[in-house]
């Protein structure tokens, strides 16, 4: 049987005292235990989002809570700002588009990030905006953009600003109210370290003033239903998922936020290196902490990831649209450790020499070692 090393960007490799949480006996969701773990939850949630707001955990993906963010904002025909730098920023775009939703863009080559100049530029020009959408971490292309920065330009205005965190958040150092954010959303797959299947979603007063206004028609994803509940959710939870993220919490808690912040900024300088030694160029324009995109030889970028994954057992991932085979994205966020990405660096130069690259084995592996060794 081949061991499997998972080094994709979502799903991350869950810890053993995590999964195991998940084969407990099942407990029903309207009890005082389940109630008790929800509280618990909804509290230490705050450290990881940096936030004195609430916070709610609602059962679906990481597009389902863009969706819910959207629906409980506006209203068909409002007006909004969607500052895209790739593949889940256009997202937004999208399903703002499917409720009728207006929209100005600001869409930037793939590859790089959104200047918040341009932000400010297009309130001033657009003074009906109600809110601005943008992305912490662009998984797509691997860029982080200036959320700080941006933060500051949106609360000088009406308008409020919505943040999909889904990568970035707890790898990638990331302050709610201290940036300015008044929508956060994430899920459960990333740096929390679970399994799919849990997203998370934070509104600051100035937002909550528009859902109250909101006019998009809504029942599972009205967020009213799950404000109006103390300790439970007004939907059926997935159980295991809650139980398991209280041990997942607990993990992060005792590293400290600041910690993992740091112990990702590691391992994205030591990928980055060896993607370097291998003569691959950085596709992003300000590299992310949680993973490591570069261009690789035109048309095979997907045999890379097939043959990595099924002959040795490490599975990266690919690009995506236009991108779908020029790049491939190497995450180090959640459970991966330094070791992960020996073997994955390791594997790496395995693969390209097969594929007819010319590689000096052992180069990338030990540019990688030098950078860790740093630390």
């Amino acid at each position: 049987m081949l061991k499997q090393y998972l080094l994709t960007p979502g799903p991350t490799p869950i810890p053993p005292q995590v999964a195991l949480k998940e084969a407990l006996p099942i407990i029903h969701h309207r009890t005082d235990e389940f109630s008790a773990i929800y509280k618990d939850i909804s509290e230490d949630l705050k450290y990881i989002f940096q936030t004195k707001n609430n916070i709610y955990t609602v059962a679906c993906s990481g597009t389902g809570v863009m969706e819910m963010a959207v629906v409980n904002l506006l209203s068909p025909n409002d007006e909004i700002l969607v500052a895209s730098c790739g593949n889940f920023g256009d997202r937004w775009i999208k399903i703002s588009q499917a409720y009728g939703v207006k929209i100005v863009s600001i869409s930037v080559e793939w590859g790089k990030t959104v200047d918040p100049l341009q932000v400010q530029k297009a309130l001033k020009e657009n003074t009906n905006i109600k809110a601005v959408f943008t992305t912490l971490v662009e998984t797509s292309t691997g860029v982080v953009n200036d959320i700080k920065s941006i933060g500051k330009i949106v609360s000088a205005t009406n308008a409020i600003f919505a943040v999909d965190a889904i990568s970035g958040l707890v790898g990638q150092e990331f302050k709610t109210d201290l940036w300015k954010a008044d929508v956060v959303i994430c899920t459960s797959q990333k740096g929390f370290m679970l399994a799919p299947g849990l997203a998370f979603i934070t509104l600051s007063d100035k937002a909550w003033k528009l859902v109250e206004s909101s006019k998009i028609p809504k029942f599972y994803f009205d967020i009213k239903k799950y404000k109006n509940l103390t300790n439970a959710t007004p939907f059926t939870p997935p159980v295991t998922l809650i139980v398991s993220l209280q041990e997942a919490i607990k993990l992060i808690k005792e590293k400290r936020i600041e910690n993992i912040w740091n112990d990702c900024r590691v391992l994205a300088k030591a990928a980055r290196a060896g993607m370097q030694a291998l003569g691959l160029k950085l596709f992003a324009e300000v590299p992310c902490d949680v993973l490591t995109s570069a261009i690789v030889p035109e048309n095979i970028g997907e045999k890379i990831v097939k043959t990595l994954r099924k002959k040795y057992g490490v599975s990266i991932a690919g690009g995506h649209g236009d991108w779908k085979d020029k790049i491939v994205r190497f995450s180090h966020m959640g459970y991966i450790c330094k070791a992960d990405l020996l073997v994955g660096f390791s594997c790496l130069e395995m693969v390209l020499s097969e594929l007819g690259l010319s590689i000096e084995k052992g180069k990338s592996v030990a540019a990688v070692e030098e950078e860790l060794l740093k630390d």
